[in-house]
């Protein structure tokens, strides 16, 4: 008997997925509960596992974008009694496969996949940096490879002359040859060498946006395709732009700044921190405090708590908040629920289990839809000053930015602070400038007297 491996619904907005890539190799077996596949929608990544054991046929390869429902692979029963349950352990990550003695000039060594941890068994050839037949010396980057959860960038074991025969987008098993390097001395006529990309090594991931979009090649080459890298947009990424794209025609979008005072914030956490971990087993940070303030200001300016629907202004009486977080395929913003019932602590649970979900690839639709307001903290990546981009249908979201220590007037005395830029992006249909002010006044206000704002005051 076959059991179906089909693409699962999940939402009723999303009408298909991309197979991003499979665990398990066509026509091995597998356990019950073994990680078969990771889809990839407009909206989320998700992972599916073996509901039955047996031996795995894959109808659909990776890359290709069907309708929900489809059947993607079967899985004959059949084999069930000769599954091993558990996958034999990759190399460790530090491993290299052999290449081979590094001997005299002419002696061909081959271009490995090295091993990238236990659970990664294969990785896509996302750019070369040097072309076919070019010469490298020992160290030089030869290529960019790409997995599911990291990319990495793969060198010259010796100097010589590159032969390439894997091409770029190929997905390739952990081990499997890619090309060779023919050992040579530099030939006098190369005056020029691909140059090395700096990309991190595989233990240290990295987004795709880091990934390498254009290689230099050999300048004797002509045409454009050796000059630049073409890879297609994935449902997430297609989804965000489309978002944004939205967000900027639908909505009259403007944008309204002021700056914190960060000190009584800091003196907070630095009094409490301690006792706070002993009793929650989670610090407290800025996000809960943020969070809180937002909440203030909701309450005060219900404004900003309601969406333009048609003809209509559907003003909400709940305060979900969504937490703006950066994953490695793009952002998501999570949803808090009910922040304003739920304690400092609470809150910062909430958030950390969404940042590891997001890593693990485990976010549901439903953590994020819902949310009334967004915060999002761009200093974390040190920004200073953005203007942020609405989530719609939401009316308002708001910029966190990196704490700076500048001189600031204070009591006619000039001292030295740790100051935050704010910036509130609103609905200009639906809020007006006065309310707005209003608003990031009262969130500045919050979080210069923290001990207020816990009173509600």
């Amino acid at each position: 008997m076959s059991y179906q491996i089909k693409i699962p619904s999940v939402g009723e907005s999303v009408v298909s997925a991309l197979v991003a890539r499979w665990h398990i190799a066509d026509g091995a077996r597998v356990g019950k509960g073994q990680v078969l596949v990771t889809l990839e929608t407009d909206k989320i990544s998700n992972e599916l596992e073996a509901e039955v054991a047996g031996k795995i046929s894959i109808a659909i390869h990776e890359g290709e974008e069907v309708e929900i429902g489809t059947v993607i692979g079967l899985i004959d029963e059949a084999d069930a009694d000769e599954v091993v349950p558990v996958s034999e352990p990759a190399p460790s990550p530090t491993e290299k496969p052999p290449v081979g003695t590094l001997g005299s000039k002419g002696e061909k060594i081959d271009i490995i996949v090295p091993a990238a941890g236990e659970s990664i068994t294969s990785a896509t050839v996302a750019a070369w940096a040097v072309s076919n037949h070019d010469y490298v010396e020992k160290g030089q980057s030869l290529v960019s490879l790409d997995t599911d959860k990291v990319s990495s960038e793969l060198e010259a074991e010796v100097s010589g002359i590159v032969t390439i025969e894997v091409s770029e987008g190929t997905e390739v098993s952990i081990g499997e040859k890619l090309g060779s390097i023919e050992i040579s001395t530099a030939p006098i006529s190369s005056t020029t060498q691909a140059p090395s990309l700096g990309l991190t090594s595989v233990e240290s991931p990295v987004t795709q946006s880091s990934l390498p979009t254009t290689h230099i090649s050999n300048p004797d080459v002509g045409g454009d395709e050796q000059r630049v890298t073409r890879r297609k947009m994935t449902p997430l990424r297609r989804k965000i732009a489309q978002h944004l794209m939205n967000a900027q025609q639908t909505a009259a979008i403007l944008t309204t700044f002021n700056e914190v005072d960060m000190t009584e914030v800091m003196k907070l956490r630095k009094s409490v921190q301690e006792e706070f971990v002993a009793k929650h087993g989670v610090k407290l940070g800025f996000m809960s405090l943020f969070t809180k303030a937002v909440v203030q200001a909701l309450k005060d300016i219900p404004t900003i708590n309601a969406r333009i629907e048609d003809d209509h202004i559907i003003e909400n009486h709940f305060h979900d908040i969504g937490i703006a977080i950066g994953t490695e395929k793009g952002l998501i913003v999570p949803v808090v629920r009910d922040c304003d019932q739920k304690s400092f602590a609470q809150i910062e649970k909430d958030i950390i289990n969404y940042s590891l979900r997001s890593k693990e690839g485990k976010i549901e639709l439903s953590d994020l839809s819902g949310g009334v307001f967004t915060i999002s903290n761009g200093g974390v990546y040190g920004s200073l000053l953005s203007t942020p981009i609405l989530n719609p249908p939401q009316s308002g979201i708001l910029g966190m930015h990196t704490i700076q220590q500048r001189p600031m007037a204070v009591n006619g005395k000039v001292e030295i602070r740790p100051m935050m830029y704010l910036a509130l992006s609103y609905d200009h249909r639906l809020v007006d400038g006065k309310e707005a002010v209003s608003f990031l006044i009262r969130i500045k206000d919050c979080l210069e007297n923290p001990t207020r704002m816990m009173l509600e005051m």
